[in-house]
């Protein structure tokens, strides 16, 4: 797939919310009634283990490179310490190979990761159609690519042994019907996304797609604004927006806390100040996402990953492929934090880490 094709495939993505959103919207009470027991769902303490109980005993001494389309994104460094953490004491050499928001403009990075002489690959939040040549070269090499985020897919994906992913929509809908529960009255909401990778396209739809079922909300614009570009676009953009929207603008709902982190700025914070913004996170569940829940000044709720159980779970679809057994095809539970439930699955900690000894579980039957 060329670069241009992949963009298409954004595009089309990105626009098949307004497509779906021609459905007729619920009536109030039945959309409301609908969104608070979703929310109720996500919101409920995650202490019971749904994944995989067997597996093969966990080889040793193997070099694993893990690409990352941005080291310093919260979510892909929680990742990469949950697999350094699973590996501990067993040999593993987990490498980082750090594109800083570059992976998917070129083919070349998996090539690169292969000179490297691993026994396998991770593509963590890099489109796994735009490395097809490199992901070829690794079939041919012998050498497993598990993905995550590589795809708005979880599971089989071409070139990848498996993604691991949480749904994209089903966290974006969580997202957007806690937004538009809270508000009670009529919202004024601008989505900001990322839809330089098919995972956060997917999202922002989803989000547009379940706000369009919302008679008390609407949608005053989506900004587009790529992670690794838009600090310097922010200050501009939030203050074309308040000029724009004036008090009209009542709650942000994102695909990424990286937003809030850009809004969590004295000098936005004036911009902003007379809109008493609430908002809402689909991802990923930072440390400073936590923070501002506490203080709920701003920021009310994320849909974080479950980072650190996402790299066990890598270490061991890793483990899965160079041992010859199946992907586990195991999906890890949604979950929504609140300052009602910031108290408990990890909170305490500023972490989305679920309450249902996945580490115990996993050591069960590698054997470590």
């Amino acid at each position: 797939m060329t670069i241009s094709q992949s963009k298409s495939l954004l595009v089309m993505l990105f626009l098949s919310c307004f497509i779906s959103g021609a459905q007729a919207q619920q009536n109030s009470m039945q959309f409301m009634s609908a969104a608070n027991a979703k929310v109720a769902k996500a919101s409920a303490l995650k202490s019971k283990w749904d994944g995989p109980t067997s597996g093969p005993q966990l080889q040793k001494d193997k070099k694993i490179v893990f690409i990352a389309h941005d080291l310093s994104d919260a979510g892909t460094f929680g990742v990469f310490t949950g697999m350094r953490e699973a590996v501990a004491g067993t040999g593993w050499q987990v490498l980082p190979l750090d594109c800083r928001g570059q992976c998917n403009l070129g083919a070349g990075v998996v090539k690169q990761a292969l000179e490297m002489k691993p026994q396998g690959i991770v593509l963590a939040g890099v489109d796994a159609a735009s490395q097809t040549k490199g992901l070829t070269a690794a079939a041919e090499a012998k050498v497993p690519v598990v993905g995550w985020h590589a795809s708005f897919k979880s599971g089989a994906v071409p070139g990848l042994f498996t993604n691991v992913t949480t749904d994209p929509k089903e966290a974006a809908q969580i997202a957007a019907l806690f937004g538009a529960a809270e508000a009670s009255n009529k919202a004024g909401i601008v989505v900001f996304t990322d839809t330089s990778t098919p995972f956060m396209a997917t999202k922002s739809g989803a989000i547009v797609e379940a706000l369009r079922q919302c008679e008390a909300c609407r949608i005053l614009s989506t900004e587009d604004l790529p992670l690794t570009e838009s600090r310097k676009k922010f200050p501009a953009t939030i203050d074309g927006l308040v000029k724009r929207h004036g008090t009209k603008w009542t709650h942000v709902i994102a695909v990424n806390d990286v937003y809030f982190d850009m809004m969590d700025k004295p000098e936005i914070e004036k911009v902003i100040a007379g809109n008493n913004l609430r908002g809402i996170s689909a991802g990923d569940g930072s440390p400073t996402a936590f923070k501002r829940i506490r203080k709920g000044d701003l920021q009310i709720g994320s849909v974080p990953e479950p980072l650190f159980l996402h790299g066990w779970q890598l270490v061991d679809e890793l483990n899965r492929a160079m041992s010859k057994v199946a992907p586990s095809g195991y999906n890890a539970p949604l979950h929504l934090v609140t300052l009602q439930n910031i108290t408990y699955d990890g909170g305490p900690k500023d972490v989305f880490d679920p309450s249902n000894d996945f580490r115990a579980k996993y050591l069960s039957y590698w054997g470590k």
